[in-house]
């Protein structure tokens, strides 16, 4: 029993520095090793991408705030592309053509990478945005995003993504998660580099922007783990602002964080031709963003050992590392209240105090749900390349 309870002990301590380690020690190692930098004006030609699959609901509204933006229109191109649409993405984008708005469009539907390496062919700026049509920027979006470039070894930069409140607790779960998404980033570019990104408000040199090979389900974790490799930086750049609405219901943000978990599976079997050479970047990748696709494995292993050791033990009572009596119980206790929070939280709406009580283990149980349909998807060979829009 005392190897169980071991092995309990470290699949707790994975889990913890996972959530809590890891970005406690990034943050330590930039306030004490990190290098604050600033960036004058810089204004390069750039190309605003919007890949737009059956966008009609938004591509209107996106549009519009596309042309608000705070950028000299003569170096902006707006681009978008709509391969395989069979709404009226493609129609509403060709009434903005005398607004400079430029259409790339065939009837044939290969997936958003294959889409945005065909259009890459049109791209006139020296720096593409990618960006979604759900998505809307704030006024100085883009001059935020692309002053980093102006140091030569910045190969890409990522804005911050933001959750628009809209009552929900899935709303206010998901915004708290984007806010500590951001923290991490921040720290992680004070190193260096960061090694996450959003695809919604993502930008990259057009020189060094490389087609995948095969078919990836992830493009924007793709792209940044090769420009690393390739020994350029990526900037996170909060001050770069792009809000949206969260899913329509729990259900559609556990089917988008399993195409996500999906994606982070097949990135991690590519690691051999992806990670970065620097050990500091490595580690930076695996605790980010490998270490979460194992979470869900040690929480279900923390369960199971757990309940053989409260059954048959027979070590001396009273040990804490060992988990005997009462100490197994009541970890045993602490894990059935916080699943029993996160099905509560699932079958009804709480509010005030309560809902920021239920919504926090509702959101981990969901998402690591969707990390094992993930690898359950990817091991199977279910999830296509070719997202299906869920409703927001």
């Amino acid at each position: 029993m005392a190897v169980l309870s071991i092995a309990f002990w470290l699949l707790a301590l994975f889990v913890l520095y996972t959530y809590v380690g890891y970005p406690f020690l990034i943050a330590l190692l930039a306030k004490v090793f990190g290098k604050p930098e600033t960036y004058g004006p810089y204004f390069p030609a750039i190309t605003l991408m919007i890949p737009a699959y059956n966008e009609e609901a938004y591509i209107t509204q996106k549009l519009d705030n596309s042309l608000t933006l705070d950028y000299p229109r003569e170096k902006l191109q707006i681009l978008v592309v709509a391969d395989g649409s069979s709404d009226k993405t493609a129609d509403i984008v060709r009434q903005y053509a005398e607004r400079s708005v430029e259409l790339s469009y065939i009837p044939d539907r290969n997936g958003k990478m294959a889409a945005i390496v065909r259009a890459m062919d049109f791209v006139r700026g020296e720096i593409v945005v990618f960006s979604d049509a759900n998505n809307m920027y704030e006024e100085k979006a883009l001059r935020e995003l692309v002053a980093p470039f102006s140091n030569g070894k910045v190969g890409a930069t990522t804005g911050a993504k933001l959750i628009i409140e809209d009552g929900r607790d899935l709303s206010s779960a998901e915004g708290l998660y984007w806010k500590y998404e951001s923290g991490v980033k921040k720290n992680e570019t004070a190193m260096g580099s960061t090694v996450s990104s959003v695809g919604e408000i993502m930008a990259v040199r057009k020189n060094l922007f490389v087609p995948p090979k095969g078919k990836i389900i992830n493009d924007d974790h793709y792209i940044i783990l090769d420009l690393l490799r390739r020994d350029y930086r990526v900037v996170y750049v909060p001050s770069a602002r792009s809000f949206e609405y969260v899913s329509k219901t729990a259900r559609d943000e556990v089917e988008r964080r399993t195409r996500m978990n999906a994606g982070l599976y097949q990135t991690i079997s590519m690691s051999g031709r992806l990670l970065p050479r620097r050990l500091i970047l490595i580690w930076q990748v695996l605790s980010h963003k490998y270490f979460r696709a194992f979470v869900p494995f040690a929480l279900l292993s923390l369960v199971i050992l757990n309940l053989i050791i409260v059954l048959f033990a027979r070590e001396p009572r009273g040990s804490l590392i060992l988990l005997t009596h009462p100490y197994g119980l009541v970890a045993l206790a602490l894990q059935f209240v916080f699943y029993g929070f996160a099905i509560l939280g699932n079958l009804f709406t709480f509010t005030g105090v309560l809902g920021k009580l239920f919504y926090i283990p509702t959101f981990l149980v969901n998402s690591n749900i969707a990390t094992l349909a993930g690898f359950f998807s990817f091991i199977t060979n279910k999830q296509s390349h070719i997202w299906t829009r869920v409703a927001r």
